[in-house]
């Protein structure tokens, strides 16, 4: 369905989730420009991950407009294992941490 390669989704999932206060301006979370922004890829693309993403109920949306986007831990932990968006996300091979980390 979601295809294991879908690195777009993988991104902007990741984004979301490592995401700190630091990276937005509103604490209510962050927005799709300001996502699409730091993951740099299209905001439609942003906006369609997301929705995949809110599906699986693993960010959660506060607003209207804007839409601020926040990733939900508890939910993503009680996640199926075998579900591929979960494995998308544990997938961590290729991902460079640098990204996320300032050590």
């Amino acid at each position: 369905m979601y295809m294991e390669e879908d690195l777009e989704l993988k991104k902007v999932g990741l984004e979301l989730m490592f995401l700190t206060p630091e990276k937005y301006d509103n604490e209510e979370g962050i927005t799709a420009v300001e996502l699409s922004k730091l993951v740099e890829l299209p905001l439609d693309t942003v906006k369609k991950k997301l929705a995949i993403l809110k599906e699986k109920s693993i960010v959660r949306v506060k607003g209207n407009n804007p839409k601020f986007w926040l990733f939900d831990e508890y939910n993503f932990q009680r996640m199926d294992e075998n579900d591929e968006v979960f494995l998308l996300l544990c997938s961590f091979d290729d991902v460079d941490f640098d990204r996320y980390f300032s050590y």
